[in-house]
């Protein structure tokens, strides 16, 4: 028996239905597409043209006024992060520790994910070394070499660690530190460093003898003392007179 063909389809007719029925949400959702791709493109631009910018300023910037200025007119920009560590630079320089540890906080706070954190931390601490605040400064360098092993500050802090150890008389702990470089890094240059450092520490020697000081045999083999002479007899007491 032969079967019916299928009805057939009026493919024109059924597009034309559909878009009679959703043209308003068709139309929109086109609409906000287009905006969103105008609004990107102009945030694009607008961003590209305000970073060359920023780069420009930052170029010609020559004082910490000036670097100062591209903070504040060019936030949240590459160049900003960049004059920041120039700000703090130029604060070293003159003497001015405290203001570029604070600097580099902000710098650090606002960029925590910048690659240059850890040389802005090795920084702090060279600044708190300055100031004669060795304990915070040896605290910050054990921070850096724990917190970022990968990093090409981490030998760095490990060998201003022994020369914080040494000047304080820690000679242990400078040798032990002065191991662990040659043993992480034991291809780079910072082992060779290492190496030179642990020549010049002082090895652990015992007191030498004074003048009134005489050596002494160990107890088992001195000569055993002489016997001591036996007691004189005593003469007997002579008879008292009448």
């Amino acid at each position: 028996m032969p079967t019916a063909p299928p009805p057939s389809r009026d493919v024109a007719l059924e597009t034309r239905v559909f878009w009679e029925r959703f043209k308003k949400e068709i139309t929109a959702a086109l609409i906000i597409v287009l905006l969103a791709v105008i609004g990107f493109t102009g945030y694009r631009f607008y961003s590209d043209r305000r970073a060359a910018s920023a780069s420009a300023s930052l170029a010609s910037a020559k004082s910490a006024q000036e670097y100062q200025q591209v903070i504040a007119r060019y936030p949240n920009t590459p160049a900003a992060a960049d004059a920041y560590l120039l700000l703090a630079e130029a604060q070293r320089s003159e003497k001015k520790f405290a203001e570029a540890n604070a600097t580099l906080q902000t710098f650090i706070a606002k960029y925590p994910q910048h690659e240059l954190v850890s040389t802005a931390r090795m920084a702090m601490a060279a600044n708190l070394e300055s100031m004669g605040k060795t304990d915070e400064a040896l605290a910050m360098y054990q921070q850096i070499a724990s917190a970022y092993p990968n990093s090409f500050n981490a030998p760095l802090a490990l060998l201003s660690q022994v020369h914080i150890l040494k000047a304080k008389n820690r000679n242990d702990d400078a040798r032990r530190v002065c191991e662990t470089i040659l043993t992480q890094y034991r291809t780079s240059f910072w082992a060779g460093e290492a190496m030179q450092q642990l020549r010049l520490i002082k090895p652990i020697s015992s007191p030498a003898p004074g003048p009134t000081q005489t050596a002494t045999a160990p107890p088992l083999l001195a000569r055993p003392p002489a016997p001591a002479p036996p007691p004189a007899p005593q003469a007997p007491p002579s008879p008292k007179k009448p």
